[in-house]
């Protein structure tokens, strides 16, 4: 059987069930009473095995057959979970990561696994009896409860009246029982020929599956007999009894879910059942690059319109555009994804660096809904684990340090991601000990990159920015964690890669706070153009939270600053015409000023411009290797007419 066609649907789903253990794996080790939490990590672990086994992947059925074992000792209440089971659970998921990693890469996927297969099934057989301390109960025998929707009380209604009997059956298989789906394909063929089942609890997928205990129950339709019935269903080999019950139009009701139940299970049934695709990101890449040349042949288009004035070209220009301004929204949305597939892989390592570390570390992760360009996303991955493991190792203290200094044993580290205009912001921060402003500079000083006279000068800022030089560590001596100088300094120049920029702050003893500013998408801007003297630039529409027009004598100037009163409040001036060095007449002066008002969070600065072109969709272009660190420039684009237009970035212009 030929399987490749199946691969990237085995990679992707691999990859879904994988995610699914490692979360409920670190639910299960706060709360090893929950079995339902086991329950899922059962399930994914058997859906693994079978699709592995289908595609010919041994060592990763072999795997996921053994952890299968143990978890079904849990969920029978064998024995406890401790740590060492959870533990080796979280050596065998890695094992199973690295595996499907190597079939991504176009290897065989193979592992030597004997000796955690052996570890595995020595805590299976050594389980015995239920072992002191057990603290996971056994779910009781009793008959899974039966919840009716209006469509299925409606169909046993007209039923009824049409001389069916509507039965309750429960089966039980005897304990022990093996191949108990076909015992199920084997009911239910014998319950087809007699009638029509409309309901079961467990469900079918879930039988089919073999996800429950030895009980399941149906809501069953027919025009025989109790008793005939019963023994035809007994007839089946390891059915050790079969209760049926007669459900009249009373019991029915009682059996009934509410409306709102009823329409929350008809929107999650078509959720189910909504149709999607899997597409290659090449293929919306190369469906944004057709676009972005659209919107630029559609400016040219609306260049000429201005110019001949034809009402009906006018019209058909505005509706093209309303159309491109659907197309692009629906397009960009298919290339934002959330977040969360980041962090998601972050609190196991967090747990594992922790013990390493013998630290007490409390991960909080806040906004893994924020939605992120799936360009970004696929990059920012390797950075966030450089300064994750940079506060753990760095930043927090031991526990007995923390008590020492009169704080909580428990470090605290807080993963945070949310929108700011056309921008995301990623932060990492930590209640540790903060950056220690001396040691950087002497290690500074060491390295050569600064001079004992420069360091006495330098702001905070400006120190923290060193810890991101190439080789820079302040570590007293290289472990696994840290201490070779590699990790910020490819922080800071990958997230320069993707357009972004990274913040310090730090409170000696407090902690400190990495921030990392992303732009949202790298593809098209909503933004207003305007003059400054013989140039055109455009300002992201996102920054901007006015545009004023103001007399000369209402600019005022305070330290050394020109600065304008804005609805009560003073915000500083920025003249765009000194910042990018346009020529001009310095005799000539200006009665009034275009300013536009933009904002980086709390934060508000007056752009002072010549004059206001208007709205405008531009497609973003990088300015190339030869042009990356122009200050205040996020980038370019082509305007109808052929000219080049930078794009300003006003976070750098904001004071």
């Amino acid at each position: 059987m030929d399987t490749s066609e199946y691969l990237e649907l085995f990679l992707d789903e691999s990859r879904e069930h994988l995610q699914s253990v490692n979360d409920n794996l670190l639910l299960l080790e706060k709360d090893s009473n929950d079995r339902k939490i086991i329950n899922e990590i059962f399930r994914s672990a058997h859906t693994l095995k079978g699709m592995s086994a289908t595609m010919g992947f041994h060592d990763i059925a072999s795997l996921t057959h053994q952890m299968e074992n143990v978890l079904d000792k849990l969920r029978n209440a064998d024995f406890a979970v401790t740590t060492d089971v959870i533990d080796t659970m979280f050596e065998a998921l890695g094992s199973l990561e690295e595996m499907v990693n190597e079939i991504n890469e176009g290897r065989k996927g193979k592992k030597d696994v004997t000796e955690l297969v052996s570890r595995l099934e020595k805590m299976e057989k050594g389980s015995g009896q239920s072992l002191p301390g057990t603290n996971i109960q056994q779910e009781s025998q009793s008959h899974p409860e039966i919840r009716l929707d209006q469509y299925e009380l409606s169909v046993i209604s007209q039923s009824l009246e049409q001389g069916y009997h509507a039965y309750e059956i429960t089966v039980q298989l005897s304990e022990g029982c093996v191949l108990k789906a076909a015992r199920i394909f084997m009911v239910f063929d014998i319950l087809g020929q007699m009638g029509e089942v409309i309901k079961s609890v467990p469900t079918v997928e879930e039988l089919e599956d073999e996800q429950f205990e030895q009980t399941f129950t149906v809501v069953f339709l027919s025009k025989e007999l109790k008793e005939e019935i019963q023994n035809s269903i007994l007839k089946v080999s390891e059915i050790e009894k079969v209760d049926l019950s007669l459900l009249n139009k009373e019991s029915k009701e009682q059996l009934s879910i509410s409306p709102e139940a009823a329409i929350t299970k008809e929107v999650k049934n078509s959720k189910l059942h909504s149709k999607t695709i899997r597409v290659n990101i090449e293929r919306i890449d190369r469906l944004m690059n057709l676009f972005e040349e659209l919107v630029i042949e559609r400016g040219l288009i609306e260049d000429i319109s201005d110019k001949v004035k034809i009402d009906e070209l006018d019209e058909a220009i505005k509706h093209i555009s309303r159309i491109s301004q659907d197309m692009q929204n629906m397009m960009l949305a298919m290339r934002m994804v959330p977040i969360e597939q980041v962090f998601n892989r972050f609190p196991r390592m967090v747990r594992e660096l922790s013990k390493e570390l013998h630290k007490n570390i409390n991960l909080g992760i806040v906004g893994a809904e924020t939605e992120l360009d799936r360009t970004v996303v696929d990059e920012i991955g390797d950075p966030l684990v450089h300064l994750l493991r940079n506060s753990i190792d760095h930043g927090i203290e031991l526990p007995e340090h923390r008590k020492e200094n009169g704080k909580n044993p428990e470090g605290q580290l807080l993963l945070k991601a949310y929108h700011a205009g056309n921008h995301v912001f990623i932060e990492i921060e930590d209640d540790g000990n903060g950056i220690n402003r001396e040691k950087v500079i002497n290690k500074a000083i060491e390295r050569g990159l600064v001079t004992r006279e420069q360091s006495i000068v330098l702001t905070d800022d400006e120190v923290y920015q060193l810890i991101f030089s190439s080789g820079f560590s302040t570590a007293d001596k290289v472990s696994d964690v840290s201490g070779r100088g590699v990790g910020l300094d490819v922080v800071k120049s990958k997230i320069e890669s993707l357009g972004g920029k990274v913040f310090v702050e730090s409170e000696k003893g407090k902690g400190s706070k990495f921030s990392i500013q992303l732009p949202l998408t790298l593809s098209i801007l909503s933004t207003l153009l305007v003059d400054v003297k013989e140039e055109i630039y455009a300002i992201p529409l996102s920054s901007i939270i006015e545009t004023l027009v103001i007399k000369n004598d209402e600019i005022m100037k305070a330290h050394h600053q020109y600065v304008i009163n804005f609805r009560g409040k003073v915000i500083p001036l920025v003249f765009m015409k000194d910042v990018f060095k346009v020529p001009y007449d310095p005799e000539q002066k200006e009665s009034n000023h275009a300013i536009v008002v933009v904002k980086r969070g709390e934060k508000q600065t007056g752009l002072v411009v010549d004059s206001f072109i208007g709205q405008k969709e531009v497609v973003l272009k990088s300015l190339g290797g030869f042009l990356q660190d122009v200050f205040a420039i996020s980038g370019a684009t082509i305007l109808g007419n052929g000219q080049v237009c930078l794009i300003i970035d006003p976070n750098e212009l904001v004071k």
